[in-house]
């Protein structure tokens, strides 16, 4: 899938920058272990404000593979 289009059309009701929480639900209501897991792996890039990650949208969607991480 087009980067732009995914973007787009999945996760409109996110923001385009989002916490662990709203991660666990994009990725269909994972437990917070499992999403520290992966962030702590880089699996999902992130990066950290004070003590809390956040999590671009479009990193999410590249761990979907539903966009060409090259393309991005």
């Amino acid at each position: 899938m087009e980067s732009q289009t995914a973007y787009k059309i999945l996760f409109t009701d996110y923001p385009d920058v989002v916490n662990v929480e709203q991660m666990c639900n994009m990725l269909g209501g994972i437990c917070n272990k499992t999403a520290y897991k992966l962030l702590k792996s880089n699996k999902i890039k992130s990066f950290i404000v004070g003590r809390r990650y956040r999590i671009p949208k479009l990193n999410i969607l590249e761990y979907l593979e539903l966009i060409d991480k090259s393309t991005a």
